[in-house]
């Protein structure tokens, strides 16, 4: 079975970063932001981190256009916001999709964006979800370097949403699919208000509500 990766650059130092590749023996990054530049953290800038990674024998993707959390597409937001379920329905999300899995065959790669927790990322809400019916197993690179499997982030965002109950003829499936659709909702980027941002501790943030 393949295995996918994730990891959010936060605001660790280069050196730190790429030790956290190393240890998990990633030889690819798929970088996953829309936006591929970091006005506190200007190492993961996309000439910079490139440079990097080829530096220490790690190939270096750009998939924003793809799988970012931004669209170019009018169709995929309503009242200014991004729609996932709009999104991941898009024929240049489908291809990033393709190009993940093809890579995979001959790799072991990592997507990465800015958010250290994958259940506040787009990489996870977004991306790993359109994955999960896929024979792909997906592990997330948390901030020390532990992995936490997709499962594991599912359980801890149906806590962190408060959604431990299931409703009348309702199987475990629908209520980890519903936290997903919550997150969503909480997390699409707000075109009008262009409300992405860094947090002063040089962190991604993406839209909430």
């Amino acid at each position: 079975m393949n295995r996918l990766y994730t990891i959010g650059h936060s605001n660790h130092d280069i050196h730190q970063f790429l030790d956290l590749l190393r240890t998990h023996d990633i030889t690819a990054v798929a970088d996953v932001r829309s936006s591929p530049y970091s006005k506190f953290n200007p190492q993961f800038n996309r000439e910079s981190v490139q440079k990097a990674l080829k530096e220490n024998r790690i190939a270096y993707v750009f998939l924003g256009a793809e799988l970012g959390p931004r669209s170019e597409d009018p169709a995929c937001y309503v009242d200014g916001k991004v729609q996932y379920t709009r999104l991941v329905a898009t024929e240049i999300f489908r291809r990033g999709i393709e190009r993940l899995q093809t890579g995979m065959k001959t790799h072991r790669i990592a997507l990465m964006c800015a958010e250290k927790d994958p259940i506040t990322c787009h990489r996870m809400i977004l991306v790993c979800k359109a994955l999960r019916p896929e024979p792909i197993e997906i592990a997330h690179i948390l901030e020390d370097g532990r992995i936490e499997t997709l499962a594991e982030s599912e359980l801890r965002l149906l806590r962190e949403l408060k959604m431990p109950q299931l409703r009348l003829f309702e199987k475990p499936e629908d209520l980890i699919l519903r936290a997903y659709q919550a997150q969503g909702e909480r997390i699409a980027y707000i075109r009008e208000a262009d409300i992405y941002r860094e947090d002063e501790s040089g962190e991604g943030e993406e839209a909430r509500l």
